[in-house]
């Protein structure tokens, strides 16, 4: 039995929304948001029908073209015209799972019956996600103002029979798909192409998707940095509770309390060191780490606002009897927020390649850069020089985009968010950090190992006895490249 997960007016979570792609859940609308949407949309078409009243972009051109007046023979030209100029996407394209997520969000923020959308187009929107129709959209060509306009044009152009998707990893044009699926394309009626194309979507697809891999990696940190840190023989007072209990910030001390159970029961851990106290990379991790998480969890909160939000223009409130043009399409909070996000997962990424660079060094009974024979064998030496270059290109990455605007529109929008880039960059910084943290992981596991007979935990023995199976000890030079992915996969599956 197909699970289905309902589209309606309670709280949507980021985790939910993992689940629904996690689970190959299907999308189906709940009867309140049926409602909702049928009350809305019979209210706007009775307000054409009897008012001669300019609304912006339903009777009305767009942007700074908002004072001139449409007919009404021209309703339906105007939102198809809308979708097809402002398809203009560059770039590569933007990956399958941002794009589930982008028709996710949209149906949402649709759903709730403050948008004048039909029920059928929106009934699109879930055949396609459900089909796992995905169009083509590609990464750049947003502002972050007025939405996600070229990307959201992309995702719409299919409903009108334009555009391309892609379908069992192929692209196909979606005249085609709807040929052999005996589906016609759908003619926009009035506010619908607005309706579509205003909204924070893409750059809410890409956040939520970087939020759900942040707070895995954060604990893949942990872990790592726990691995490392036995790996480096260092001492565990900087973790218990009396220094955390005194500098109270949450995430501080769940990493503190993290690292203290993940070396519960370590040889290694217990044993009398020689060292007054070790490097920040090691002795700070709770605060770093938890800076980290703190920051992780605030971006989790905006972005669940955000997702629960209607972000087109103009919102019409059937009850009240208005149409309101406001500027809910404005990405500012996402924008912000995704150079927050940026910055707390590259600095995870800063602290464990010092951490990696430490275990090479030699010191502390370990050959330099883990290899028993160096000087015929580099070992360990260059997966460090990948690692830094991915961490100064992190560091490039957060220069934010949110404290840039380039006017656009006439003037009209003359302050626009760039949150599609800091979303975009945000996205290349988490894939630079999983490669980081594996390249830790690679070199911490071959630390432990050299530390033998003496033991770490029970606990991350386990997980290096499973990665041996995945990733061999490094007795002598050999392609790491392919032992870097292997890694990278490892860390990726591990269920937390």
């Amino acid at each position: 039995m197909e699970s289905i997960y309902h589209i309606s007016p309670d709280h949507l979570t980021i985790t939910q929304l993992g689940d629904i792609l996690a689970q190959n859940k299907k999308l189906a609308l709940s009867e309140e948001s049926k409602k909702r949407i049928v009350t809305c949309r019979e209210y706007l078409e009775k307000k054409l029908a009897n008012s001669d009243e300019l609304i912006y972009g339903i009777n009305t051109g767009f942007g700074s073209l908002c004072n001139i007046k449409i007919e009404p023979s021209q309703l339906k030209q105007l939102q198809k015209n809308l979708v097809l100029s402002h398809a203009c996407g560059i770039g590569d394209r933007v990956p399958d799972e941002i794009v589930r997520l982008m028709l996710i969000l949209k149906i949402q923020s649709l759903s709730y019956g403050n948008s004048g959308i039909r029920l059928e187009t929106v009934e699109r929107l879930i055949l396609m996600f459900n089909y796992d129709w995905l169009p083509v959209v590609y990464q750049k060509g947003s502002l972050g103002a007025s939405g996600d306009l070229a990307p959201l044009a992309h995702l719409s152009l299919p409903l009108i029979g334009e555009g391309e998707f892609v379908v069992n990893g192929e692209v196909v044009s979606s005249s085609k798909i709807y040929k052999e699926n005996n589906v016609s394309a759908l003619e926009l009626e009035a506010k619908e192409g607005l309706a579509l194309l205003n909204g924070t979507q893409f750059m809410g697809a890409y956040g939520c998707c970087c939020l759900l891999q942040a707070k895995k990696y954060s604990i893949i940190a942990d872990m790592t940095a726990a691995l490392s840190f036995d790996g480096f023989k260092c001492k565990p007072d900087p973790f218990l509770p009396l220094i955390h209990n005194i500098r109270p910030f949450k995430g501080q001390k769940e990493t503190a309390q993290n690292i203290l159970n993940y070396l519960d029961g370590s040889e290694i851990s217990a044993m009398k060191k020689e060292q007054v106290q070790d490097a920040y990379s090691f002795r700070c991790i709770p605060q770093v780490h938890g800076a980290s998480k703190d920051a992780i969890a605030h971006v989790w909160e905006m972005f669940e606002t955000e997702i629960n939000s209607v972000t087109d223009n103009p919102n019409i409130f059937p009850e009240e009897d208005l149409i309101l043009s406001g500027g809910n399409f404005h990405g500012q909070p996402l924008a912000i927020t995704l150079d927050y996000l940026s910055i707390a997962l590259a600095e995870l990424g800063n602290i464990s390649e010092r951490r990696t660079f430490q275990l090479l060094s030699g010191k502390r009974d370990l050959p330099e850069f883990l290899v028993a024979n160096p000087g015929l064998n580099s070992g360990l030496m260059i997966p460090q020089y990948a690692a830094a270059a991915l961490v100064s290109e992190n560091k490039q990455l957060c220069t934010p985009a949110s404290v840039d605007s380039i006017t656009s529109s006439n003037g009209q929008e003359d302050h626009v968010s760039m949150g599609a880039n800091a979303a975009t960059q945000c996205y290349k910084v988490v894939q630079n950090l999983i490669h980081i943290l594996a390249i830790e992981w690679l070199t911490a596991s071959q630390a432990v190992d050299f530390r033998k007979p003496l033991m770490t935990s029970p606990f991350l023995q386990d997980i290096v006895l499973k990665f041996r199976t995945t990733v061999a000890f490094i007795e002598n030079d050999r392609y790491l490249h392919e032992e870097i992915l292997k890694t990278v996969g490892f860390l990726q599956d591990i269920k937390l």
